[in-house]
């Protein structure tokens, strides 16, 4: 068995394209939506995935807010700039690029941005939401997990999934996603993680699987049910590579696998401009 490739690359180009119509007509109407960006620091990979935002943006037709505050801004300086984009009309959506220097309180932070605005679906109001039910922004790496395997027609409802890994923006929203009672989720949802003592018996018993753990090559062929859909949504830099939480073996295995590159990054990046079109839309339709 050779698994069935999860192409996220060419799924995304798709939803860009879907989603550059729908700001085109947005802006026909006479609105001009527009996602925002607050950097803190000069890391080197959050400048680069901030920088990425902005290019997918322009891809699409979004128009592009960006602050950029140096590493010693204070709590005041951040939670500022977070108010700042919360009050601009022109702001649909924002996201505050995380990790945060040092000394700075991250929570504090997030629970600042205005839920409306909150591009990355990871405000407890909207979590809530999800627990709930109900419309709203969904975490952008799980909603592209999801959208993936609808694509290629991977069975859910009903079906048994595991997820490795309980962090607060793969892990718990997934579970919550999968499990809702609504077409293409409706799934029996079991959620493990490093600190089990043996996980091989839980991840035996999926029909989807989903790895976000972190760990490179914890999942090994001989842990995988043949046939089993697998995620890999979990990476760890070894040396200057990045290794997936699945082996590359296991596509001998399962029914479907995404590749080491090319699988749900590119559905992440593509739900969390979703997610602001989506607000954009909601904010015409309420007359601002």
């Amino acid at each position: 068995m050779t698994a069935t490739v999860l192409d996220g690359e060419a799924l995304a180009a798709r939803i860009r394209s879907e989603l550059a119509e729908r700001v085109a007509a947005m802006r026909a109407a006479g609105l001009a939506p527009g996602l925002g960006t607050i950097l803190v620091g000069d890391d080197v990979s959050s400048a680069r995935y901030v920088e990425m935002k902005h290019e997918d943006s322009a891809e699409i037709g979004l128009g592009s807010f960006s602050q950029h505050l140096p590493a010693d801004a204070t709590q005041a300086d951040v939670e500022a700039a977070v108010r700042a984009f919360n009050e601009n009309p022109a702001v649909d959506a924002f996201l505050v690029q995380l990790p945060l220097p040092k000394g700075l309180d991250e929570e504090a932070v997030l629970l600042s941005v205005d839920p409306a605005k909150d591009v990355d679906g990871l405000h407890p109001v909207n979590l809530g939401r999800l627990v709930m039910g109900a419309d709203g922004p969904v975490s952008c790496t799980p909603a592209g997990i999801v959208e993936l395997l609808h694509a290629y027609d991977v069975p859910i409802e009903g079906r048994h999934v595991v997820i490795i890994g309980r962090g607060l923006t793969i892990g718990r929203p997934l579970a919550l996603l999968l499990a809702l009672k609504r077409p293409g989720c409706n799934a029996a949802v079991t959620v493990v993680h490093t600190g089990v003592a043996d996980l091989a018996p839980y991840v035996r018993q999926a029909d989807v699987l989903v790895a976000a753990a972190g760990r490179a090559g914890l999942v090994t062929p001989d842990m995988v049910k043949p046939g089993c859909a697998v995620v890999s949504a979990g990476t760890t830099f070894v040396g200057r590579r990045l290794v997936p939480d699945v082996e590359e073996s296991v596509a001998e295995v399962a029914g479907w696998l995404t590749p080491r590159i090319g699988g749900v990054g590119p559905m992440t990046r593509a739900m969390l401009l979703k997610n602001a079109v989506d607000a954009a839309e909601r904010r015409s339709k309420q007359g601002g």
